[in-house]
């Protein structure tokens, strides 16, 4: 009993410090999981297994799979058909064809493959697009059994305790009624205001609604701007520009008055468009980033989004070095629709920060690109495959999908057979697995399997899910089921989905026990709850790729995510107890 309260305190302190982000989710699982393993609460054997599980083998299969898929050209060719039509009808086509290949292809590929094409069509706004894009991902990888992690999480922990008929299809049914709705939701939210695309870059001279990109210029010592105020240098109204502030000795100076007199090694800060860089040209002696503005216009400039697994998240562009690292200098920075503050060089970098980079001519030989970034400019770091290509990846995939949904085979061994192929012929390099190989999830989810393992056997689980029975006691087996998924919901939204299955995975056995209901409608509501994160958009890798690219608030995500959050929910109650009954 004793050590049943001391694994439910750990697993408490273990989802405050998830919620507090002390650390990386892979880094706090690992040291929880560690410990339980040198306190005696699971054996050597089971702790080794739990990290060589075949479902988690196949989440890493899967991944490296994608890394070729997201070269496929395929996707982002049917994107220009599907964004055709009105904004209402573009936003339904988008989200459709975002969940037919995000149930087998890993949603953050398939909003990498598709992120550019959207956001740099001139046909509609890209903020009526990009949440659909984002959600949709969503819905369309909780349909099949590879088309998220989270459901393979789940399978690995339902195997591991003995639960079974979990197939690759087994999601499809309450899956396929979630992509209608939501959907069909997301098109018929949508305005179909008139919005002058053109002019989306012009940035009103107002210090409370920042929009556009952080730019940084330095006033060099000879130039004629030195010695005269903002307003006598014209710096004030500026086209698609908006001076606003100044970093002067250290010091901050904002708001920046129009009788501030301009000095010598001055940094002006700008908020608006990069390609309103040549507006700066008309001033001598004003560098952005160490050229001058026109040379900048002739270099290479590149829009790159901070993906998840970057090593430059919470450092600065000086602090890393960027300019050695990358042969690229940061031009610009947008972080969704937030105002950013104080020296460019010195802005702290987060998942989904999107970059202007000026680019040397060895920018794409860089090794490290792809882990660190998702490219937004319409020529992509890695050749698109050939069409031969395109069409060998794809049916390979779908044949080792259909063999082991026919059970000739098992799902390990057509992933396993599939990627030797893509190793043979080339299209998948050992080198691409070296940088690009998931560590951070791997370790995720092998310790959530040991942490799963010692809530079950330590009866911890079994203490919240008594507790949650006496309370719901005279709603009955129903009540827990609701209970569990609310439970799910609610820590997806507080951590990570990956992590909230884990957490919820065995106390949704443990409630099931207590009612001898069947187990897998409770695994169900924590596969399907752990994957709703709507409203956060720190929640969600594809959100957080979205988020500066559409210029999103927290609140956006909120005004969109609470309608599809409590559809997603109604239908999860509704529909799951009837295809998986108690």
């Amino acid at each position: 009993m004793i050590t049943s309260w001391v694994v439910l305190a750990c697993v408490a302190l273990l989802l405050v410090l998830l919620v507090r982000g002390v650390a990386q989710p892979a880094a706090l699982f690992g040291l929880f999981a560690t410990g339980f393993f040198f306190a005696g609460l699971i054996e050597q054997n089971g702790f080794l297994t739990s990290y060589t599980n075949p479902a988690l083998i196949c989440v890493l299969l899967l991944i490296l799979i994608g890394l070729v898929l997201e070269r496929s050209a395929l996707i982002t060719q049917m994107s220009k058909v599907f964004l055709s039509g009105s904004a209402k009808l573009a936003v339904f086509k988008l989200s459709a064809l975002t969940c037919l290949f995000s149930a087998f292809v890993s949603n953050t590929a398939v909003v990498a493959a598709l992120l550019p094409a959207v956001s740099k069509q001139s046909r509609i706004d890209p903020s009526k697009l990009l949440i659909p894009l984002s959600y949709a991902s969503i819905l369309g990888g909780v349909t099949t059994l590879i088309g998220t992690s989270t459901n393979l999480l789940v399978y690995s922990l339902a195997e591991s305790q003995g639960v079974e008929g979990i197939h690759l299809f087994t999601f499809a049914g309450v899956g396929l009624i979630l992509v209608v709705a939501g959907c069909a939701l997301m098109s018929l939210t949508t305005s179909e205001d008139k919005v002058d695309l053109a002019a989306t870059g012009k940035l009103a001279e107002n210090n409370d609604n920042p929009q556009g990109y952080f730019l940084e210029s330095k006033v060099n010592a000879g130039s004629s701007l030195v010695g005269k105020s903002v307003i006598d240098n014209g710096l004030r109204g500026l086209e698609g520009l908006f001076l606003l502030e100044v970093v002067r000795d250290e010091r901050l100076l904002s708001p920046v008055r129009p009788d501030e007199i301009v000095q010598a090694n001055d940094r002006l800060i700008f908020v608006g468009e990069t390609h309103r860089i040549q507006t700066l040209q008309r001033f001598d002696g004003l560098e952005v980033f160490g050229s001058s503005a026109g040379e900048l216009l002739e270099s290479n400039l590149v829009e790159v989004v901070i993906a998840n697994q970057s090593e430059l998240v919470n450092k600065t562009p000086r602090e890393v070095d960027f300019r050695t690292l990358f042969d690229a200098a940061v031009v610009g920075i947008r972080r969704g629709n937030k105002r950013l503050t104080g020296q460019l060089g010195r802005v702290e970098l987060r998942v989904g920060d999107s970059l202007i980079l000026a680019v040397g001519a060895d920018f794409k030989n860089h090794k490290n690109l792809e882990r660190n970034f998702h490219v937004l400019t319409a020529e992509p770091l890695q050749p698109k495959l050939s069409r031969r290509d395109n069409w060998m990846t794809l049916g390979g995939l779908a044949l080792a999908i259909g063999l082991a949904g026919t059970g000739a085979i098992s799902l390990l061994q057509g992933l396993m057979a599939f990627v030797l192929f893509l190793l043979a012929t080339k299209l998948l390099s050992p080198g691409q697995i070296r940088r690009r190989f998931p560590f951070d999830l791997w370790v995720l989810i092998g310790s959530a399997l040991v942490i799963a393992d010692v809530m079950t056997s330590s009866g911890a689980a079994k203490l919240i899910a008594d507790y949650t029975s006496s309370v719901l006691s005279p709603f009955g087996v129903m009540g827990a089921f609701v209970s569990v998924y609310l439970m799910t919901w609610l820590l997806t939204e507080l951590v990570t989905n990956s992590a909230a299955a884990a957490l919820a995975f065995p106390i949704a056995l443990s409630s099931a026990a207590q009612y001898d209901a069947a187990a897998l409608p409770f695994v169900m509501a924590v596969a399907f709850a752990a994957s709703s994160g709507f409203l956060i958009p720190t929640g969600y890798q594809t959100h957080m790729m979205v988020m500066s690219p559409g210029r999103y608030r927290t609140m956006d995500f909120i005004r969109k995510g609470v309608p599809m959050a409590l559809l997603y929910g109604a239908i999860c109650i509704v529909f799951i107890p009837l295809f998986f009954p108690f």
